[in-house]
This record gives C-alpha cells, sequence and structure tokens, in this order.
C-alpha cells in the first residue's frame, strides 16, 4: 500500500510508506475497519468499500473525512487525530491512520453511580444503565478533552463516542472514528458536553483563529479535494460563530440527538 499525496496533500513528516500487510479486522465495528503493518509500522486501515451506506452521508466519502479530520486538528497544533492519509490497499482505496496504544488504567468518558462525579471530571448526563441502575455519564475535565471538545463542534462530529477517545500514558488524548464529520447539517452528537457556556481561553482562541486563516488558504485548497465546496463554506461559518460567541456551545435544539447511540 502506497499512500497517495495527490488525494492526501503532502505526507505527514515520517508517515511509513511500503506494503501494508493486514493482521486482523476489528470487531464490532460499522464499517470494516483493519489492524495491519505499514513500512514496520502498526496502522488502521478502513476501505471505501467497506463503508456502509448512510441516509445522511454521501457514499464512499468517510474515508475523506477522516483525512479532513486530521488535516484540520494539524493545523490546529492539538495532536488530536493520529496522521491520517489516503491511498490504496489490498481492499482498495481507504484511509490509513497511525495506531495508538492507548492504556488501559484510564477512563477519560466513563459511567459512575448517578451523583457521585469523581473529583477531575465534569457530569453530562444522568440515565439508567443495562440493569436499570441510575447512573451518569462523566468525562475529564482537562485540556486535551476542552481542546477535542472544541475540535468536535469545528467539524461537525456527529459521533463522539467514548471509546472514540484514547487515553494516553502521558495524559494526552487522542480522537479516532472521524468518518461522521463536516455534514452541512448540524449534527455535533458527542459525549464531551460538560464545558458547555464556559469561555474559550486566549490559547484556544489563538489555535481557532489560526484555522480560520488556514482555511482561506493552503489548508481550503487542500480540503477541496476532499469535501465539498458547500461542506467547506459551512465549516468556516461554523468556525467563525464559535469565534464570534468566545464559548463552547450548547446543544442545538434539533429533531437530531445530541449524544450518540449508544454512548461507548
Amino acid at each position: 500500500m502506497i499512500p497517495d499525496p495527490t488525494l492526501s496533500g503532502a505526507l505527514p513528516d515520517g508517515f511509513p510508506t511500503g506494503e501494508l500487510v493486514l493482521h486482523g479486522r476489528v470487531l464490532p465495528a460499522s464499517n470494516a475497519t483493519f489492524v495491519g503493518e505499514l513500512g514496520g509500522v502498526r496502522v488502521v486501515y478502513k476501505p471505501i468499500a467497506g463503508e456502509k451506506p448512510l441516509w445522511d452521508f454521501p457514499d464512499g466519502t468517510l474515508a475523506a473525512r477522516e483525512v479532513s479530520a486530521y488535516a484540520v486538528s494539524a493545523e490546529l497544533g492539538w495532536d488530536i487525530v493520529p496522521p491520517t492519509v489516503l491511498g490504496d490497499g489490498p481492499h482498495g482505496p481507504g484511509m490509513v491512520q497511525l495506531w495508538r496504544d492507548e492504556v488501559d488504567d484510564q477512563s477519560p468518558v466513563d459511567i459512575v453511580e448517578e451523583g457521585r462525579v469523581p473529583s477531575g471530571f465534569r457530569h453530562v448526563f444522568d440515565g439508567l444503565d443495562a440493569h436499570d441502575q441510575p447512573v451518569s455519564l462523566v468525562h475529564e475535565d482537562s485540556e486535551p478533552m476542552r481542546r477535542m471538545a472544541l475540535f468536535d463542534a469545528v467539524v461537525n462530529n456527529a459521533d463522539r463516542k467514548g471509546g472514540h477517545v484514547l487515553p494516553m500514558a502521558d495524559g494526552h488524548r487522542h480522537g479516532v472514528d472521524h468518518g461522521l464529520t463536516f455534514n452541512v447539517e448540524h449534527k455535533l452528537r458527542t459525549v464531551l458536553w460538560g464545558f458547555v457556556g464556559e469561555p474559550i481561553t486566549d490559547e484556544e482562541g489563538d489555535g481557532l483563529r489560526r484555522l480560520s486563516a488556514a482555511l482561506g488558504g493552503d489548508l481550503g485548497a487542500r480540503l477541496a479535494g476532499l469535501l465539498t465546496q458547500e461542506e467547506l463554506e459551512v465549516t468556516a461559518k461554523r468556525l467563525g460563530r464559535l469565534l464570534s460567541r468566545g464559548t463552547f456551545p450548547a446543544p442545538a435544539s434539533s429533531r437530531y440527538p445530541v449524544i450518540p447511540w449508544p454512548p461507548f
């Protein structure tokens, strides 16, 4: 498998090339997802041919949206999305993303007994578990989670489940599975609602302003090969609203749910 720079733009520094050797398939997963090695480096491979049709996203576009999400993450400089490219693999064209080893003893997003929010966490909502016991969904109150919540608002992430937040041993958190992004309709569905209404910090605002400028330049030109013009225009408007309001967004009143289901 050789990543295609004509689709992905310049390859991220150090991104491996060569033959993609598959080791197994990730189950369960909504779309075909494989783990393998590329140039001796562990990667995730999602072929376009394995994407299930959706009523609200054009067919065969999820891989390009994953690459677009990485491009936005890279421009922000927040290292949210692992390096991701488009290329041709054993099951045809698709996206390839560098694997990240998460740690098992940390849970940035968790389900706890109702009302017992751990220190250093934010409350999101209350509900019932599989045994009809009252529980609360919570997430970390940390800089990586704040940045991820803002990133999701920019890319209009419709599927930020708890399992899509990967805890790293050094305290950093990566976000994965960004195929359901950049829709022209408001579809923000996330478990990271704990910062609603809080002011965006100067540092966070600097990253968003840097991204806004880049969308009008080289980044916008690159994304034009991955997204539609309308999707790009709506993304720029969404980012502009976020900056003008200066606070973390609240769930919009619409016919769409604001929490992905299941939340993990």
